[in-house]
């Protein structure tokens, strides 16, 4: 993976790069072990939109009228309260927010999220969404690789590592991160056990998206005469030497880096882009959460057209600490959407013009959802028991909703979902079993979903 401001492209020093850990730009081939999909694929590429903090699902896509009509009284007069986060519970608290049906589906979305809701025939909302964490660290581990502990590959490493990338210029598995990296660090994009070429490359959408992609030597001939020298005392190295991944993913990165001083600058330069669009996407805006998150969302596009396997993109940095509204969810909320919901809406208008959202699946998600009860007067605490993601595009079922959760959204009634039967119907749409995609380690074939997971059927087209 590339840090920040860790890897100079221009010098190609071979103890910089070893010296970093995360170097796993190469775009990985095939994986020869799995070859071919296991099935014809829905989707060819994911665009995973990371709502880091947790968004309240009463107060987004599963509105709950029991909320107003009780709205000030004890909670456990209703339901018994379990143990929260920070254990400071209020009492019964109303969304904020007004609910609306859209689209032939007539599926209610909140005020939160206007230019989403006209994308609702789109969209396949999952109410019944659970997590085994309520802790925002282990929670994104949970959500990126499917367990709660820290070093597991992550789901976009899963999916290079079964099908590759088609892109030979750029890695296939980009994190656009617009913001400040979520809790839990880096190893949410890691590779894990699996080879250092599978993991994450970090992106900034910026006039620099990657630390000194620009090239520092004088001439092309001289940069490209010290890349063929680092190559061959590298080869030495390597036939010095046993078998060594990191060695290994080390000189495949030199020759994708030399690549990519041309192809990353072109990819995050949006000036050509129409008009039209830039004011689509928000680019305009006079926010600038909504330009940077518009801008994450045009890049997003731009590298599924290129071919990148997998992209993730996170939210910029608004007041209010993510969507982790603790207090003044209003504000919170507020913030957070204005800075996200126009320019997701952009991108998946814009996919589906273009003929890409039928082979993109788009997947909208936190790490869990917040309580239905105030914490203290005006906030709302973490809340693993249910919450709503949404899947788009890719063979998912538009226009649909899946789960329900019982009349004050605090616990699953229908439908149950856990985190590995989402992260195998996303292999599923990819044509990967998610039961077959396996990596030998510790004696063990191990797997995304674990021992776990259950493909969702009912929301596939």
């Amino acid at each position: 993976m590339l840090r920040q401001g860790g890897l100079g492209f221009g010098s190609l020093a071979l103890g910089a790069l070893l010296n970093d850990p995360a170097y796993g730009l190469a775009p990985p081939p095939a994986n020869p072990r799995l070859g071919r999909p296991h099935f014809k694929a829905r989707a060819k590429n994911v665009i995973f939109l990371y709502m880091d903090g947790g968004v309240s699902h009463v107060d987004s896509f599963d509105p709950k009228p029991m909320l107003d009509k009780h709205n000030g009284e004890d909670p456990g007069k209703f339901f018994k309260v379990a143990q929260t986060q920070f254990d400071n519970n209020g009492t019964i608290l109303a969304s904020p927010w007004k609910f609306q049906q859209y689209g032939q589906s007539g599926i209610p979305v909140s005020d939160l999220f206007p230019h989403v809701a006209t994308c609702v025939d789109d969209l396949a909302v999952l109410r019944s969404m659970t997590s085994k964490f309520s802790e925002h660290t282990a929670a994104n581990y949970f959500l990126h690789t499917g367990s709660g502990l820290q070093g597991r590959p992550s789901m976009g490493a899963w999916v290079t590592y079964g099908l590759g990338s088609e892109c030979r210029d750029l890695p296939g598995y980009v994190v656009v991160n617009g913001g400040l990296t979520p809790p839990g660090g880096l190893d949410n994009f890691n590779s894990g056990f699996l080879p250092a070429t599978y993991q994450g490359s970090i992106f900034r959408p910026a006039d620099e998206p990657v630390a000194y992609v620009r090239p520092h030597e004088k001439t092309p001939d001289a940069q490209r005469a010290k890349l063929d020298l680092m190559v061959q005392l590298d080869g030495l190295a390597l036939a010095d030497s046993v078998k060594q991944d990191n060695l290994e993913s080390a000189i495949k990165n030199y020759e994708l880096a030399y690549r990519m001083q041309t192809s990353i600058p072109e990819l995050m330069d949006l000036s050509a882009e129409p008009e039209y669009l830039k004011e689509l996407y928000g680019l305009n805006s006079a926010y600038e959460p909504t330009t940077i998150f518009g801008r994450e969302c045009m890049a997003a596009r731009r590298l599924v057209e290129r071919g990148v396997r997998f992209i993730e993109l996170t939210c910029p940095q608004v007041s209010g600490d993510r969507w982790d509204a603790h207090g003044n969810l209003r504000a919170n909320h507020n913030n957070n959407a204005r800075a996200v919901d126009q320019p997701i809406a952009a991108l998946l208008k814009d996919l589906k013009q273009r003929g890409l959202l039928d082979e993109t699946l788009v997947v909208w998600a936190g790490e869990f959802g917040r309580t239905p009860f105030a914490q203290g007067k005006d906030g709302r605490d973490h809340h693993p028991y249910a919450y709503s993601v949404w899947m788009a595009g890719g063979g998912v079922k538009g226009g649909t909703i899946y789960g329900e959760t019982d009349e004050f959204g605090y616990h699953v009634v229908d439908g149950k979902m856990e985190m590995h039967d989402l992260h195998a119907t996303m292999l599923h749409l990819l044509g990967i079993d998610h039961e077959r995609s396996t990596y030998r380690f510790g004696g063990r074939d191990m797997r995304l979903t674990d021992v776990h997971g259950h493909v969702v059927h009912e929301v596939i087209a």
